[in-house]
């Protein structure tokens, strides 16, 4: 709820950057339901287990700024570098108990990536004392992590995960999408294309004949690497071999195209 003079409720919306109309609609959800929405965009090194990858990763501050105006976001955060975020006189980071979090799917393709991710969080977290932490659902397990996390550090912060946003064609919009070429976005399109597959053909039993014609679906189109496709329980992300029509299942991908990572994800149930 709502609240006015001194009580305002703060929204946030954690980014780093390269903004596209998924991270708006984190403002726009954040300012329906909060009176002041503060964003931060911040490229954060711990969180990248591949420095090729930090390299590469978009930087556009001008152009976030002008779609952040428009969105009309309150407050703007964007740090001059990380020691502004993790001070030298700040004890070492701590390590955050993720459990199995840290070995199923991103996390067993993105080693310490998780920790990066809940670092960086904290650390914004404690400097915005935000009332509501907004999060877009493209990033499903990113966000399970962080109800975690924030579970772990006691916070009072309230997670609000929001739809993903997608492109007419269903591709999930990401600020990696930027990497792609014309011809190489309308093969992406393969992956919402099997996401949707799995969940139409979904029935009680095993799982598996669905997950290999998504895999065969992604070759076919054109992508060089799957790390993986999972059908896994919505809470905890252990993989399902065998549905019995009832436990909640998200289905969660990550493949690679023309060298640039991609993930999405569907709820099945």
């Amino acid at each position: 709820m709502r609240k006015t003079g001194e009580g305002k409720q703060i929204g946030f919306v954690p980014t780093m950057g390269a903004l596209h109309p998924g991270h708006l609609s984190l403002i726009a959800a954040s300012k329906a339901a909060t009176d002041l929405t503060i964003c931060s965009i911040f490229v954060n090194p711990t969180q990248f287990n591949d420095p090729a990858d930090l390299a590469k990763y978009p930087v556009t501050p001008a152009a976030d700024i002008r779609l952040l105006t428009g969105a009309g976001c309150d407050v703007l955060f964007m740090p001059d570098s990380p020691a502004e975020i993790y001070q030298v006189q700040d004890p070492p980071l701590p390590h955050y108990e993720l459990h199995s979090m840290e070995s199923l799917l991103e996390g067993a393709f993105r080693p310490g990536h998780f920790q990066g991710v809940c670092q960086v969080v904290h650390q914004l977290l404690k400097i915005v004392q935000p009332h509501q932490l907004f999060m877009g659902r493209k990033d499903y397990q990113q966000c399970m992590v962080i109800a975690r996390l924030l579970e772990q550090i006691g916070s009072a912060t309230r997670l609000v995960i929001v739809p993903t946003v997608r492109e007419a064609s269903g591709l999930a919009m990401s600020s990696r999408n930027t990497r792609l070429s014309p011809a190489a976005l309308t093969q992406a399109t393969a992956i919402y294309q099997s996401l949707t597959a799995i969940k139409a053909h979904l029935q009680p039993g095993p799982v598996q004949p669905l997950l290999d014609a998504a895999l065969q679906q992604l070759r076919e189109a054109g992508f060089e690497q799957t790390d993986y496709i999972s059908i896994a329980h919505a809470q905890t992300l252990e993989p399902v071999s065998h549905w019995d029509g009832q436990t909640p299942l998200v289905a969660l991908v990550a493949a690679f195209l023309s060298g640039v990572r991609l993930i999405d994800n569907m709820a099945l149930t």
